[in-house]
């Protein structure tokens, strides 16, 4: 049991808050692009990444995993962006600061539904059973690119009122 869930209940409920944290960090990259802060979204999805970069060290193991690692890096890089964003008000450099921190944990977040997808979803798994398949890196490489290439427009174009 965690939090009083099974085990199945609990990655379901895992799996859920991950899909809509990422569904709303696409949301708030689109209004980086158009230069719009999207305060309710944006809250939303910083809450919601954090619990679901936090609720992964709740599932059971006993030795550090790289998803455990992922998850640090990710909740560092949280926390930055939750400081850029609320605490220096996105001012000067913090602006950029803020831009790169909140797209690397969406990054982190899209990389680990990636990895997931190609482990437990037979169609995929059929293709890249290993992970180090071509399939699996043309997929991680593609979607690396997507959030370089809105982190460099994030950037340039992300100066809200």
């Amino acid at each position: 049991m965690i939090l009083g869930l099974s085990l199945a209940g609990f990655t379901v409920l895992h799996l859920v808050i991950s899909m809509i944290a990422i569904g709303l960090g696409l949301i708030v990259a689109g209004g980086l692009l158009a230069s719009s802060r999207l305060p309710g979204w944006t809250a939303w999805f910083l809450i919601l990444t954090i619990v679901t970069s936090a609720t992964g060290f709740l599932f059971p193991f006993t030795q550090i995993l790289p998803s455990h690692i992922v998850a640090i890096i990710s909740l560092v890089l949280l926390a930055v962006a939750v400081y850029a964003l609320y605490g220096k008000g996105l001012t000067g450099i913090w602006r950029s600061v803020y831009v790169v921190a909140a797209m690397l944990a969406l990054w982190f977040n899209v990389f680990v539904l990636i990895v997931q997808s190609f482990q437990k979803v037979a169609l995929l798994n059929a293709y890249a059973p290993t992970g180090s398949e071509p399939p699996f890196a043309i997929t991680q490489g593609i979607v690396l690119l997507f959030f370089v290439f809105t982190i460099i427009l994030g950037i340039r174009r992300f100066r809200p009122a």
